[in-house]
């Protein structure tokens, strides 16, 4: 290593502290389905897929390659426009998990880095090719194959199962499910931890400690692996909420058929080096076992919900990444106000969260009804015939009246 200077360390810093937040943010993926069949307790599951992404992010570098060498020109990016990209990325990123939304963490991290990058060197900074098949067609391509393959692998596993509801039928699922969200927890580690590397193994070739080309040191192999476990185990509880329970209802084997589906796609996307969002993936193949369940329903609101923050995800980390670049221009100082804001709004964030905590006590409680749902509900009719067998006379038959004078018979006379 050559040098280390003080922005340069401040760069991995913040890159470890997106890490961590995608670890929480991402928790869901891998876990919610799981939480919410009661095939693992939450706190065991967390632990579970925390040690399961710290193995991950050792398996490959596909992934940080395709960051740290193609996605942007390494020549022309200073530390400072990678610390400007993180800021971006991890306000989004705490943004989605305050509202309880599984956005991309992933894409939050491109949208940043594309917005520092052109701020900084102007769109010929971006390698618009490396965008293109390796971040935005996977991200349109991932959910729906993970969805359909998902739907699939459902109605295939009831079509082979038929009715088959015992005990002993769901402690196989259930089991099948736990190993199939540890399977999603490696792929997440393989493909998410890597995206941390691929920044601060940019970071560092921008600020000159290893050459160009470089593939990720083995330190920062380690620190991206632990800050993402660390994340994990603190748990997402707000993002495990809405994918377990705020998207559709799950059965032991749904949540068995969303899992592997995803850890299948997510395991081959990283071998080919695409940069995918993990929660688009899982999400897609979440909607997909729900749609493949006779009489299964998904919640159209919440999914609406997850796709505008999903379309929105990558150019408001851009606009935050370059804004931030603009300041991080004007000098140190630029970059002290920089931190300060991101420490502020990081800190403004975790108190509004704390109005109404989520956490492994209720995470498994119904998401509170909306406004609509709840405007619905109240006006309603109830169904047919629950008026007859629910409700009881209260009003007395009326008394048998006397008989009237005018009503008595003239008594016979003789």
């Amino acid at each position: 290593m050559e040098s280390f200077s003080l922005i340069l360390a401040i760069v991995v810093v913040t890159a470890l502290a997106f890490d961590f937040t995608n670890g929480f943010h991402d928790t869901a993926n891998a876990m919610a389905t799981t939480i919410s069949t009661g095939a693992l307790k939450p706190k065991i599951a967390v632990a579970m897929s925390a040690a399961l992404n710290l193995v991950g992010a050792f398996l490959s570098v596909e992934v940080a390659n395709t960051i740290s060498k193609g996605l942007v020109d390494e020549t022309g990016i200073r530390p400072e426009v990678i610390f400007a990209a993180l800021v971006g990325a991890i306000l989004w990123n705490l943004v989605t998990w305050l509202v309880g939304l599984p956005s991309s963490s992933s894409h939050a991290l491109m949208g940043g880095l594309i917005g520092a990058a052109v701020a900084s060197a102007g769109f010929g900074a971006v390698h618009g090719d490396v965008l293109v098949t390796k971040v935005l067609l996977p991200a349109v391509a991932a959910p729906v194959v993970a969805g359909v393959a998902s739907m699939v692998a459902t109605r295939f596993s009831y079509g082979i199962g038929g009715k088959a509801e015992g005990e002993a039928t769901r402690k196989g699922y259930r089991a099948g499910q736990i190993a199939s969200a540890g399977l999603v927890s490696l792929a997440h580690g393989t493909n998410d931890a890597q995206k941390t590397m691929g920044v601060i193994t940019l970071a560092l070739i921008a600020g000159g400690a290893i050459a160009p080309g470089s593939n990720p040191p083995t330190w920062v192999i380690l620190s991206a692996g632990l800050a993402i476990a660390l994340g994990t185990y603190i748990g997402g509880w707000r993002i495990i909420r809405t994918m377990g329970t705020g998207l559709t209802e799950l059965e032991p084997r749904q949540g068995f058929a969303a899992q592997t589906s995803a850890a299948t796609a997510i395991l081959a996307s990283s071998h080919l080096g695409f940069s995918l969002s993990t929660t688009h993936v899982v999400s897609g193949s979440v909607m997909g076992a729900g749609l493949g369940r006779k009489g299964g329903v998904v919640r159209w609101s919440t999914a609406t919900r997850m796709a505008v923050a999903w379309v929105l995800t990558l150019p408001a980390a851009a606009l935050v990444g370059a804004g931030a670049e603009t300041v991080t221009d004007l000098g140190d100082w630029g970059t002290a106000v920089v931190a300060v804001f991101l420490v502020a709004a990081s800190a403004g964030i975790w108190k509004l969260s704390r109005r109404e905590v989520v956490d492994h006590t209720n995470v498994v409680d119904p998401e509170p009804a909306g406004v609509v749902t709840t405007a619905i509900a109240a006006v309603t009719p109830p169904p047919v015939g629950t008026i007859g067998e629910d409700l009881t006379a209260t009003i007395p038959a009326p008394a048998a009246a006397e008989p009237t004078p005018e009503a008595v018979p003239p008594a016979a006379t003789v």
